[in-house]
């Protein structure tokens, strides 16, 4: 689905990402995680052809995202972080842009305009930032394309909008269809993204599913300060100590997604050789 080898891409003279390597394949719901200017909005900008790499190869569906090819656009879904609208409303909306996705399910659109509680006949306009966004979100999900690029999607949501988000982008997705989402709100996502990519520093230091997490992490708690070469990362708690180790037991137990990015960003070489040393086994 998604294929990026050696790509090298700067703003003027301040390089972003150099020598960047990315497989990601059908049938997943990707997190994009990373500090803020790690460059996720770029790296979806890349994919969607909003931007151009200086060097490297590019394929998205076979395809050159850069061409911007009807083919490739009739089967793009890309909701940015910061967006406008055209003062219409959602009907008309979707009079004038559904043609162009040969897919688009008129009937499952209105069920998620009646499920985020959005007046199909109201002007975009008069609507506040979360309704916009939360029409802009059914109408992507309405399109069936084969990728789905999310930046930041929950952001402006309220609670109840965000348990709707999750359980309409859980129902959408099938094997053939790729959804990315770029987002600072882990918790928003848990228990639906998977696998996890990691940005940092312009390189993808972590790319992996949540089934080989758990295998390979565990985490608990403990009363003592552990040594730095017991565990990937620790943090003081109420309770002791909260620490992320080597799953040398074989146990279960829960990662949630802002733990593993800390754990990821702090513990970056230890991990990556210890994922390294794993899956040479």
């Amino acid at each position: 689905m998604i294929e990026i080898r050696d790509l090298s891409f700067s703003y003027g003279r301040e390089k972003l990402f150099s020598q960047l390597n990315l497989s990601l394949r059908p049938g997943n719901i990707c997190g994009l995680l990373g500090k803020n200017g790690a460059g996720k909005t770029t790296l979806l900008k890349l994919f969607a052809g909003l931007l151009f790499p200086q060097s490297g190869e590019t394929r998205i569906m076979g395809l050159r995202p850069n061409d911007r090819s009807p083919v490739f656009l009739q089967e793009l879904s890309f909701l940015p972080e910061e967006f406008s609208l055209p003062s219409v409303s959602p009907r008309k909306y979707e009079r004038l842009y559904a043609p162009f996705y040969p897919r688009f399910k008129s009937e499952l659109f209105s069920s998620y305009l009646a499920e985020f509680e959005l007046d199909p006949n109201q002007n975009l306009d008069r609507c506040s930032f979360g309704q916009k966004k939360k029409f802009l979100l059914a109408f992507g999900l309405s399109t069936d394309c084969t990728l789905t690029l999310l930046d930041e999607p929950t952001n402006n949501l309220d609670i109840p909008s965000k348990r709707q988000f999750r359980k309409a982008l859980a129902s959408v997705l099938t094997e053939d269809r790729l959804i990315v989402i770029s987002t600072h709100q882990a918790r928003d996502l848990e228990n639906l993204i998977d696998p996890i990519v990691i940005l940092d520093e312009g390189q993808i230091i972590f790319n992996h599913p949540l089934e080989e997490i758990s295998n390979r992490l565990c985490v608990r708690h403990q009363p003592d300060p552990p040594t730095a070469d017991e565990v990937f990362y620790s943090e003081k708690t109420m309770e002791g100590y909260l620490v992320v180790a080597e799953n040398t037991e074989h146990e279960e137990t829960r990662l949630d997604l802002e733990l593993l990015f800390n754990t990821v960003i702090q513990g970056r070489e230890r991990l990556s050789r210890a994922f390294h040393k794993e899956s040479e086994k």
